[in-house]
């Protein structure tokens, strides 16, 4: 009997997963290594929307922090590599909870930042005159990198075994010609 290795690596780092999900989700606040790659992308995030006015350029961590797994996730859906998109989806769940990490100090204002910069969230919600919400809005947050977390520990595990959507019979997709994907030839 052929050992499926590559479906035995993929069920191994499903597990990997699921358990250092658990670790997340218990103490979202301890700062890991996701945190450092999030926090690249959230610097950048600030200086991208720059250009489009101050509370953009706030936010504009906060959303290219979530906007790049979100992509990475999009990209592979569309090429069908259902397993990686799982897994973007973990990053995308993760970085939730970084948020609402940085959300919950809005008012404490207690997390060393970068650079000592202004507080993201402590303006962006004095801004919307939800500043005593923080709580709330850091659970909502939370809470949607738990729905992603879990989702995508289900779905990391299920394709580690299965390369199709449970509810459809896909036919396979010829290899991507670079962009192709993307950008497909018009009809002559």
């Amino acid at each position: 009997m052929r050992i499926p290795w590559a479906r035995v690596a993929k069920l191994i780092f499903a597990l990997f997963l699921v358990v250092y999900g658990i670790f997340l989700a218990a103490s979202p606040e301890t700062y890991r290594f996701l945190d450092r790659v999030d926090l690249v992308f959230h610097e950048a995030g600030h200086w991208i929307f720059r250009a489009f006015g101050p509370t953009l350029t706030v936010l504009g961590g906060t959303l290219m922090q979530l906007l790049i797994p979100t992509l990475l996730a999009g990209y592979f859906l569309l090429r069908r590599s259902f397993y990686s998109a799982s897994v973007m989806l973990f990053w995308l769940g993760q970085s939730f909870f970084n948020v609402s990490v940085y959300a919950r100090d809005a008012r404490a204002m207690a997390l060393p930042l970068l650079g000592g910069g202004g507080h993201d969230w402590n303006w962006l919600l004095s801004q919307a005159g939800l500043l005593a919400q923080d709580q709330a809005v850091a659970n909502a947050f939370f809470g949607v990198g738990l729905a992603f977390l879990i989702l995508s520990m289900a779905g990391s595990l299920y394709f580690s075994f299965f390369d199709r959507l449970p509810w459809k019979r896909l036919p396979p997709l010829p290899p991507p010609d670079g962009l192709q994907v993307l950008f497909p030839d018009p009809p002559l």
